[in-house]
């Protein structure tokens, strides 16, 4: 396979942060690589040394001659005054121009307009790459053009960026959190569209059935080195696994070494005098070999919920929309103790809604919310909470609680309670500002249940946090003795994490399904193939008989031939004008009517369709 990409030796630092450190690896043709490591890595860093946004302090980075490289990164931003269709045909390539020319002059009417338009779509080569450019705007969900950047919802931006990313066809797609603010259906087609995709790949996401299911080379940067496992996940987790063991038995035997050098040189100075130096500095070695620790480093959520009752919460007759646009209609549920319920559904359907109606942020248009007396509420929001840049982590902790007590067994310190989030001594006196996106979002969390929560809400609680942070997420939120209502696109956590499933399906809709994520998606599509099978039968009758009409009588009746010599007079005619229109198109003259000609020229190919179809199916019986 071609290499496509060589990374020699990168390095980069923040002051006297250094983020990425000697890191040296490559990317062959059709490799669909996917890059994990744990927050504050350096992941979104390297992602935008890569793509050209950020310098390296040293190393270099080198691309194939002419190689065609898309970059979508984690919150792609836009200009918010341009349109939709501006934003995804926006560049210097003449394909891009012709075509946002045209779908200009299309909506101006402008006849000198619409006739240079379509000399350059014809000089461009562009009308397919048009073709391209609606069919993917359509399989996104992006259906009107002509709106505004900054009238849309951050999913929304995410599909515009990615429709951008695909329209103009790269090599190799560098792509960071892809699956952030996306709904399920989006990042099943996105998981689709790259795996059938011959497209070389490289990105960082937290999604692991996304990981599983499309990459066959996994790289992990972990202590300043980066590992590569040539498999998906599954097989990543296994070979990590052993690697880990392996490093952990080798750091043991350095330490028993170390144990009789270290009894050596101790002795006093005049009996180390006359020993070679060559074991003098093979011992300063061995000590920092033996200090290495190969740790997973996960987060240790054992902390305590405090007692809920019997009594959660009761919605009676609950409505809520805006607008024409129905949230919720006539909600009736009794929430039981220690239930763990998983919302899924289209972005803009109401489940952040539900949920704030729920905690008393907005009202019902009608019907109540009865909540138990003794629900403590703890609410992981999607939006987080604005941290004062300026303050350090221990003091943001402080503000809160200088202790966080649980129990007479379990109360810690600030300071012990950040520890267990991985934030050690030295990381608590950074500034907020210096934390990557992930850190923050796992101080977000800390701060959420040091106030002990007997009811847990996640709003998208996986959006920016690592794997191994969500891992043991997961296990805490598995013992948890309280109540879980968890609003997320990520399919695995779903799964480890609830016990059932409420599907908001719009129009105040709610199906609420006995099983996670995957078994309704398995049950879904069960009844979409029983129900296309009962279609096909109900088919099979009508089908049949035609057949027994060709055996015993293939042959056309009298109105049937009439239809048959139309057709043949209609097609050479529409042939002819659309060939006529393409001369004309061709020819560069001024057309005064353009925009009309335009028009009746989609007709024409859509009629010729219609009647070379009806016409193969005569054709055949005559």
């Amino acid at each position: 396979m071609a290499s496509y990409l060589q990374v020699e030796n990168l390095t980069k630092s923040f002051g006297a942060d250094v983020i990425v450190s000697g890191i040296t690896f490559g990317v062959a043709e059709g490799e669909k690589i996917g890059l994990i490591a744990k927050n504050g890595t350096g992941k979104s860093t390297l992602l935008n040394i890569l793509a050209g946004e950020d310098t390296p302090d040293s190393g270099t980075v080198i691309y194939r001659n002419d190689l065609r490289v898309g970059y979508l990164p984690q919150m792609p931003t836009f200009e918010g005054s341009r349109s939709v269709m501006d934003t995804c045909l926006w560049g210097d390539d003449r394909q891009s121009q012709a075509v946002r020319d045209y779908e200009h002059a299309l909506r101006s009417g402008d006849a000198d307009a619409m006739t240079a338009a379509i000399q350059a779509m014809d000089n461009a080569g562009a009308w397919d790459y048009e073709d391209r450019f609606k069919q993917i705007l359509t399989m996104l969900k992006i259906d009107d053009y002509d709106q505004p950047i900054a009238q849309l919802s951050g999913g929304q931006v995410k599909r515009v960026a990615l429709a951008k990313l695909l329209i103009s066809e790269p090599q190799m797609l560098i792509l960071d959190e892809p699956t952030n603010h996306l709904d399920i259906d989006m990042i099943e087609w996105l998981e689709n569209y790259l795996k059938r995709s011959y497209i070389t790949l490289l990105m960082v996401t937290h999604d692991r059935y996304f990981l599983d299911n499309i990459c066959n080379k996994i790289l992990e940067m972990d202590q300043q080195s980066i590992y590569s496992y040539e498999g998906n996940y599954n097989y990543y987790l296994e070979k990590r696994a052993e690697r880990i063991e392996a490093q952990n038995a080798a750091v043991e035997r350095a330490r028993n070494l170390l144990r009789t050098e270290l009894d050596w040189m101790r002795r006093q100075p005049q009996a180390r005098a006359h020993k070679a130096q060559y074991r003098i500095d093979a011992f300063y070695d061995l000590k920092e070999r033996a200090r290495v620790v190969h740790d997973p480093g996960d987060v240790r959520l054992n902390v305590n919920s405090t007692y809920i009752g019997n009594k959660i919460f009761t919605a009676h007759h609950v409505c809520k929309r805006f607008g024409d646009k129905v949230i919720l209609n006539d909600l009736e549920y009794t929430f039981a103790r220690y239930e763990k319920l998983g919302i899924v559904g289209d972005n803009g359907v109401g489940k952040s809604t539900f949920i704030k109606l729920l905690l008393d942020q907005l009202q019902p248009d009608s019907g109540y919310f009865e909540v138990g007396e003794t629900v403590r509420f703890g609410y992981y929001s999607q939006e987080g909470i604005q941290f004062n840049p300026d303050k350090k982590v221990i003091d943001a902790v402080r503000d809160i609680a200088e202790e966080v007590y649980f129990d007479e067994r379990n109360h810690y310190s600030a300071s012990q309670f950040l520890n267990m989030f991985l934030f050690t001594v030295r990381d608590q006196q950074k500034l907020i500002a210096k934390l990557s996106g992930g850190e923050q979002r796992r101080l977000y969390l800390a701060t959420v249940l040091m106030q002990k929560p007997n009811f847990l809400i996640l709003d998208e609680p996986t959006n920016d946090l690592d794997i191994q942070t969500l891992g043991v997420l997961e296990d805490y939120l598995a013992k948890f003795k309280g109540c879980v209502i968890i609003v997320s696109h990520d399919r695995f956590f779903m799964d480890r994490t609830v016990d059932h499933t409420w599907v908001f399906q719009g129009d105040g809709v709610i199906k609420d399904f006995p099983g996670n994520y995957s078994e309704y998606r398995a049950w879904k599509e069960y009844h979409e193939r029983e129900a296309a099978e009962q279609a096909r039968a109900n088919e099979k009758p009508r089908e049949r008989q035609v057949y027994n009409n060709r055996d015993t009588s293939n042959k056309l009746t009298y109105k049937e031939k009439r239809e048959l010599e139309q057709l043949n007079a209609d097609i050479a005619a529409l042939t002819e004008e659309k060939e006529q229109l393409d001369t004309l198109f061709a020819s560069g003259e001024t057309i005064d009517d353009v925009a009309q000609k335009a028009a009746r020229y989609e007709q024409i190919k859509q009629q010729l369709d219609d009647m070379e179809l009806r016409w193969l199916e005569l054709s055949e019986k005559d």
